[in-house]
């Protein structure tokens, strides 16, 4: 399976930008398709989750209210809508596949697959 990450770019804080993670090789429909990010010098961390199944989503703390996860599933895809961005939000943003079970959603190591990332970068 294949993950293409896109529609990273540059806005001023409390823009919008939303990303999508398309797949190929593989359907989404058994999966829990996630987003995390990683800023120069620290961990990655997680974002945001969809359960494709069902639909449930998780998210960050750091960006309940803001960003949206929600999924497509006739085009195998899966979107993230960040509105209200902020400079700490400035980081390469993967996506991932994987099958947690939910107290592991957040975890890196619970996903399989990881896209090649997008950067999304928030000017003060």
């Amino acid at each position: 399976v294949q993950l293409q990450a896109s529609g990273g770019g540059m806005v001023q804080t409390g823009g919008s930008l939303r990303l999508s993670c398309a797949a190929s090789g593989r359907t989404l429909g058994t999966y829990a398709v996630a987003w995390f990010r990683q800023a120069p010098g620290k961990e990655r961390e997680f974002v945001a989750a969809i359960r494709q199944s069902v639909g449930t989503t998780y998210y960050a703390d750091s960006v309940k209210g803001r960003f949206t996860i929600s999924r497509d599933p006739a085009k195998n895809t899966v979107y993230l809508q960040m509105n209200s961005l902020k400079p700490e939000d400035t980081a390469v943003y993967y996506c991932a596949i994987g099958r947690p079970v939910s107290s592991y959603i957040q975890r890196t190591g619970s996903y399989n697959y990881w896209g090649q990332g997008t950067l999304v970068t928030v000017s003060s």
